[in-house]
């Protein structure tokens, strides 16, 4: 016999299934007669009169969008429409029961709150974690109520499973349940299970930038998206989600996180990596070299030192003061043809006024927008003075006309002098005039428009011009920069540089020109990269996550926070080292590789859940058939995504190879890779950062791990990958730096 509170809560779930059905078939009418109305007001568009057909076509189409809206939304919820319930009192209020969903749901008659959205102000009581008396905000107002009890329930397929009442004392046993599932191909949202320093960084100050160092499986990837969703619900008069972009590590992690903004009810909102962000911003198509190979040659001890110290040299505010220097250079050389500007032998302009407006008034502008200013100012002056000069011509032609023709007393000279002047006259102002239309564009043809990569090969390829922007650089190094680009070749390091001078150059065309920036994995961006998209967006609004035991590319990256935090001074810093994605097994075994790091970062804590402890299987080269049982028995225990991670994307080409020629199903992933799940990933390490999996499997015959920096940050992120299981195999514990 199941006890009347469940019965009641099954009677409130069936009662809210009910209603948001009602409203589905509601919304489905209204958005049919809303096409039915706009098809009526189509067909009477009129040539002549068309303007209330036009009003009638746009009321319409905004109802169906907001009719539509509303279907796609509750649609998205009908199976499980809340997850929580609040028992709360506001201050000098009554008691009410509030449940939590993913979005709002309110009665059309009476507005009552049928489900609150999880973004919600008061929804943050449930966050929040405390019984008893609290205070929360909205809108920057800080209102008082008395917590009485949480709620937390289990829905499928609209039907109530189970709930569970929850306090300061009791585990969280869903964020327990969700942790012991399984592990899928695409990351979801944890509306339902985020925990109080997370909803503190989702909820931080939403116009402020901040930086987050996460541990690995923290969950920073999955906050900053929620913090997406929480901006928009609670900015999104003042932003639009096309103004917002997330810049992630590669295609692959774009794939990998691409349901969670649609869960969540964003769409719209730019997703890409940094380097096709500023090649689409610059209109540009360039071939870089490929990171990875650089990171593969410098893991292979096969790396250029020449190479890798221009490579972190890019990336440093020095770079960035040697843009300075060369656009100061470059700004120098436009202001020697700011002359005087005449019209025949009539100044209009002083040079020097125009050098001025050009070098001082319009600093703050890109270099050829204020050309172009330059250019409507002398056309504004150009008109009025023109206008001036004209008048003045006139007057002295009349007044020249009116002497000869009083003055003269031969007929016939007063006659050839009066005709010559009439006809220079007629003959000079329409000249002036003529002259007065093309002055401004005769002026400004001095001033060519640039090239952003001829403009930035110039710098890297003169050895003149880098003497003088880089006077601190000894002979040898300038010679090495030259030799380094001699050769037309694109790198990741010089898209800031060019980001950079087009920003300070041409200014970034709206469309690029986002308000609001998501950056995952900031620990790989260098400190220009980050001064550079700041320039140029004309923001600091940057939501920043990442880790920097996980800095794999630290040799042109950054290696410390206090940089990033120098660039942002407004900047929240905030740290998360709960891991909430492996076992305290596997994570004593990374933190163990953490402790080893030179980053001084505190060992990560991992929530309270236990599992298998990582099995160590020693051979001397891979066996098909061990790699085979070794799957078997992940499966055994209802384990599905499973991977193999290797060193290099050498090993992991060959160990694929191996696999397939023995008849075993596995896909090698690469950047651009559509995951299989049902075959066996194998992953290079580098590529593994930000996926998890329910089992992993560490494999390392040809490339061992080596006591040094990158190696031990590449063995920590393949460690910290699994959820539940974890296989390392290879010759040797000393194979793996144990």
């Amino acid at each position: 016999m199941q006890p009347e509170d469940f019965k009641q809560e099954q009677q409130r779930l069936r009662e809210t299934v009910a209603y948001m059905d009602r409203i589905l078939h509601s919304s489905k009418s209204d958005i049919e007669n809303a096409q039915e109305n706009i098809k009526t007001a189509m067909s009477n568009v009129e040539y002549l009169d068309s303007s209330d057909s036009f009003l009638n076509i746009l009321m319409n189409t905004r109802f169906f969008e907001l009719a539509r809206n509303q279907k796609e939304g509750l649609e998205a919820i009908r199976q499980k429409p809340y997850f929580a319930r609040i028992h709360f009192q506001r201050e000098q209020e009554p008691e009410e029961f509030l449940y939590i969903g993913k979005t709002s749901l309110f009665h059309s008659e009476t507005h009552e709150p049928i489900i609150v959205d999880w973004r919600s102000p008061v929804a943050n009581v449930y966050y929040d974690g405390r019984l008893g008396d609290i205070t929360y905000d909205v809108r920057d107002e800080e209102l008082s109520g008395h917590l009485f009890a949480k709620r937390q329930y289990k829905i499928e397929q609209a039907k109530l499973i189970d709930y569970r009442d929850v306090d300061l004392t009791t585990n969280d046993e869903l964020l327990q349940e969700a942790l012991e599932g399984k592990a899928d191909v695409r990351l979801t949202e944890i509306v339902s299970t985020i925990q109080k320093e997370q909803n503190e960084i989702i909820r931080a100050h939403l116009r402020q930038p901040i930086l987050v160092q996460g541990a690995a499986g923290s969950g920073k990837t999955t906050i900053a998206l929620h913090r997406i969703s929480y901006f928009l619900y609670t900015m999104g008069e003042h932003f639009n989600a096309e103004q917002l972009m997330i810049l992630a590590p590669n295609n692959l992690f774009i794939e990998y996180i691409g349901d969670v903004l649609p869960e969540l009810g964003v769409d719209k909102i730019c997703q890409t990596t940094y380097a096709d962000y500023v090649q689409n911003a610059l209109k540009l198509k360039l071939k870089l070299t490929n990171p990875n190979e650089q990171l593969e040659k410098i893991i292979a001890q096969a790396g250029n030192f020449e190479e890798l110290h221009i490579s972190k040299m890019k990336g440093s505010p020095y770079y960035e003061l040697m843009m300075q220097r060369y656009l100061q250079h470059y700004e120098q050389q436009l202001a020697t043809h700011f002359d005087d500007v005449f019209i025949e032998k009539y100044r209009i302009v002083k040079g020097d006024h125009l050098k001025k407006l050009f070098l001082v008034e319009f600093h703050y502008m890109p270099i050829e927008k204020r050309l172009e200013r330059i250019k409507k100012i002398i056309q504004t002056e150009v008109k009025r003075k023109t206008t001036a000069v004209l008048a003045k011509l006139n007057a002295r032609y009349e007044d020249a006309i009116g002497r000869a023709l009083n003055g003269m007393r031969d007929a016939e000279k007063r006659r050839r002098t009066v005709t010559k002047m009439i006809d220079e006259r007629d003959e000079r102002i329409p000249k002036i005039k003529q002259e007065a239309k093309t002055t401004a564009t005769a002026y400004m043809k001095k001033f060519t428009k640039a090239k952003i990569k001829t403009l930035y090969r110039e710098l890297v390829t003169s050895r003149e011009l880098l003497y003088e922007i880089a006077p601190e650089w000894d002979p040898s190094e300038t010679e090495s920069f030259l030799k380094a680009h001699k050769k037309e070749t694109w790198a990741l390091e010089d898209l800031a540089a060019l980001y950079y001078l087009q920003a300070k150059v041409k200014g970034i065309e709206e469309q690029w020109k986002m308000r609001v920036v998501f950056i995952d994995e900031v620990q790989d961006y260098s400190y220009f990269q980050l001064a550079a998209l700041k320039a140029g967006l004309e923001t600091d609004m940057f939501t920043m996550v990442g880790d920097l035991a996980q800095g794999i590319h630290s040799y042109r990256s950054l290696t410390e926070w206090q940089p990033v935090l120098d660039l942002f001074p407004r900047a929240t810093y905030a740290t998360l080292q709960k891991s909430y994605r492996t076992t305290i097994e596997i994570m004593e075994l990374a933190n163990g590789i953490l402790a080893q790091m030179n980053e001084d970062l505190p060992l990560v804590e991992p929530v309270v859940r236990h599992g298998k402890v990582p099995q160590f299987i020693l051979q001397d080269k891979l066996d098909v058939e061990t790699i085979a049982k070794t799957v078997e028995a992940i499966k055994a225990s209802h384990h599905q995504s499973i991977a193999l991670i290797c060193k290099t994307t050498n090993e992991a080409q060959t160990i694929v190879k191996q696999l397939e020629n023995k008849g075993f199903p596995a896909q090698l992933l690469n950047e651009n890779s559509a995951i299989d799940q049902q075959k066996l990933l194998v992953v290079p390490s580098h590529l593994a950062k930000g996926l998890e999996f329910d089992a992993v499997i560490i494999a390392s015959f040809e490339a061992p791990y080596y006591d040094n920096p990158i190696d031990r940050k590449l063995l920590y992120v393949a460690l910290t990958r699994a959820m539940h299981e974890l296989y390392l195999i290879g010759p040797s514990k000393e194979t793996f730096l144990m």
